[in-house]
């Protein structure tokens, strides 16, 4: 299954923005270990969107719960998961 994590700020800017290094460096090893394909913040800056790779659902909670974000109370995150049946070449 592929999931889509959209979290949701639940902390001012400025908390948010003191764990974002941590954040950031814990994203860049999901990435890395390909169990995350595509992350960033939306638009008007109130949370993000992470697409994961083809992972189990228990696999898609522990992301969630390993993010500086989740245990710094500064973000909570909503999944939707999918089948990927169609998929682009490398996926």
């Amino acid at each position: 299954m592929f999931h889509v994590l959209t979290s949701t700020y639940l902390q001012p800017p400025d908390v948010v923005e003191q764990t974002r290094p941590a954040h950031l460096e814990w994203l860049s090893g999901e990435v890395d270990a390909g169990r995350i394909l595509l992350a960033g913040r939306l638009d008007d800056q109130s949370g993000a969107v992470l697409i994961t790779g083809d992972i189990s659902a228990d696999d898609a909670q522990d992301l969630v719960d390993r993010d500086p974000y989740t245990a710094a109370g500064a973000a909570r995150y909503h999944r939707v998961s999918f089948n990927g049946a169609y998929r682009a070449q490398g996926l």
